[in-house]
C-alpha cells in the first residue's frame, strides 16, 4: 500500500518532469507536455495549473494551432519573471552575491570583501548581504526559491561540512548548520539552503544555464587563489566519496617545487594560482602548466567540454591561449582532436551563478536525498518510469545530497 510520502515523492518527480521539459522546450503546450512525458493529459492538466499558480510556469498571451483538426493549444513558458534563485561565492579575498532568473539570467549582483575569514564572522557578513537582497526581492514581488552558498574546499554533500579549505585555513567546519543559524539571527525568511565546492558549483552553472543539450561530461577549471575543477559526469557532480574530487590545485606538476597552502610543494595552485600570477606574471609558463592540467583532465574523463574560469583566467586572456596551444600540441603529438576548451559565461560570477545554479540542480532532481518537498493538495499518483529518459532529453537523476530547512 501506497504511503503519503510515497505518493508526494511520484508528485514531485512527476513535476520536475514537466519542468525539466519546459527549460529544454519552452512553449510546449499541454497536450505536448503529456506525449513527451508518458503523463496522462489529466495528470499534466493538474501539475500545470500547480506551476502556474505556484509562479514556475505562465501561459503565452496567445494560442496557436494545433496539428490536423484539434483545438488551438496554449504555449507554457518557464516564469522567469518572478522565481528566482541567489547564489553565493564565499573566495578567499571577497564574498560576490549574485540573484538569477530560473533560466539564469543575472537580475542583481554584489562583491565585498571578506571581512574576516574565521567561519562564524563569515557567515555573520553573508547573512546580513542577503537579507538586504531577499528584502529588496520582495519588494519587487519576486519569489526566492533558495540560497546556494559555494566556497574553495572539500566538502561533504551530505553533512554540510567543510572538509578541508586551506586558503580559507578551516578544517572540519560545520558550515550548513552554521550559515543557516546566521541566517535566523539576521532574520531571512526560511528557505532551502544548498552547499558546494566553488568548482562545482561554476561546472552546475554551465550544465543547468548553458545553451547546448549535449555537455556531459563537463569540467569547470577555477583558477582563482587556489585551482579546482568541477565534473558533471553523468547528469551529476562526480564529487568522490568524501568531498574532495576534483581538488587539481593539489596535484604535483613539480617534485620539490614551491611550497603550496595545502602543505605540499610542487602543486598546480603555485604555478597558476592568482597569488602566484600576481607575484611573478610569468603568464606563458603557467598557460603551459595549465594546458599539461587539462591534458591529464582530458585523458582521464574525456569531456565533450572543458571551460575555464577564475581570477586567474579572466584577467589573463594570454594563459588561455597559452593552455589552448600546449593542449593542442599535445593532442596533435597522440594523433588525437583536442577537446572542446571555452571561457566560463559568467566570467568571475561563474561561482556564485552556479551556486544558484545548485538550487535548481536539486530542486529537479528529488530523488536526491533531503531535496523540497512539495505540500500541494491532491498529489497525482503516476510514475512512468518506462518514460523518463525519454522525458528527459539532457539529464535527470543526481546523487544523494543534503538541504538544510529551517
Amino acid at each position: 500500500m501506497k504511503t503519503t510520502g510515497d505518493i508526494q515523492l511520484l508528485k514531485r518527480i512527476n513535476r520536475s518532469v514537466l519542468l525539466r521539459l519546459m527549460l529544454n522546450s519552452p512553449g510546449l503546450s499541454r497536450a505536448r507536455l503529456a506525449s513527451h512525458s508518458g503523463l496522462t493529459k489529466s495528470t499534466v492538466s493538474g501539475l500545470v495549473r500547480e506551476l502556474i499558480e505556484e509562479h514556475w510556469l505562465i501561459e503565452a498571451d496567445s494560442t496557436v494551432a494545433a496539428e490536423g483538426m484539434g483545438r488551438p493549444s496554449t504555449p507554457l513558458h518557464v516564469n522567469s519573471n518572478v522565481r528566482v534563485l541567489i547564489g553565493i561565492e564565499i573566495a578567499v579575498e571577497c564574498v560576490r552575491l549574485v540573484c538569477v532568473s530560473v533560466t539564469g539570467t543575472i537580475i542583481s549582483e554584489a562583491e565585498a570583501p571578506l571581512k574576516n575569514s574565521q567561519p562564524e564572522r563569515v557567515c555573520t557578513q553573508v547573512a546580513r548581504m542577503v537579507k538586504t537582497l531577499s528584502t529588496e526581492l520582495q519588494a519587487q514581488g519576486l519569489l526566492l526559491s533558495g540560497v546556494g552558498v559555494c566556497l574553495p574546499g572539500a566538502i561533504n554533500d551530505e553533512s554540510g561540512i567543510v572538509r578541508l579549505a586551506p586558503n580559507l585555513e578551516w578544517r572540519n567546519v560545520a558550515f550548513l548548520p552554521m550559515i543557516a543559524n546566521a541566517f535566523r539571527l539576521a532574520g531571512v525568511s526560511p528557505t532551502q539552503i544548498h552547499l558546494q565546492n566553488d568548482a562545482d558549483a561554476a561546472a552546475l552553472g554551465e550544465y543547468e544555464f548553458g545553451l547546448s543539450d549535449g555537455d556531459d561530461p563537463l569540467i569547470f577549471i577555477n583558477c582563482d587563489v587556489g585551482v579546482g575543477a568541477g565534473i558533471v559526469l553523468n547528469d551529476r557532480l562526480f564529487t568522490g566519496s568524501v568531498g574532495t574530487a576534483g581538488e587539481i590545485g593539489h596535484t604535483i606538476l613539480q617534485i620539490n617545487g614551491p611550497l603550496c597552502s595545502c602543505g605540499r610543494n610542487g602543486c598546480a595552485e603555485t604555478f597558476i594560482g592568482s597569488r602566484f600570477l600576481r607575484k611573478k606574471a610569468d603568464v606563458d609558463a603557467a598557460g603551459q602548466y595549465l594546458g599539461v592540467l587539462i591534458q591529464n583532465l582530458d585523458a582521464m574523463f574525456n569531456p565533450r567540454v572543458l571551460v575555464l574560469g577564475g581570477r586567474s583566467c579572466v584577467n589573463n586572456p594570454g594563459l588561455v591561449e597559452k593552455a589552448r596551444q600546449t593542449l593542442l600540441t599535445y593532442a596533435q603529438g597522440a594523433g588525437l582532436p583536442a577537446p572542446d576548451v571555452r571561457a566560463a559565461r559568467y566570467g568571475l560570477q561563474a561561482a556564485a551563478v552556479g551556486a544558484a545554479a545548485l538550487v535548481l540542480h536539486r530542486f529537479l532532481r528529488p530523488m536526491l536525498v533531503g531535496a523540497f518537498v512539495d505540500t500541494g493538495a491532491n498529489p497525482h499518483h503516476e510514475l512512468p518510469a518506462s518514460n523518463l529518459k525519454t522525458a528527459l532529453p539532457k539529464r535527470y537523476l543526481g546523487d544523494p545530497a543534503h538541504v538544510l530547512r529551517h
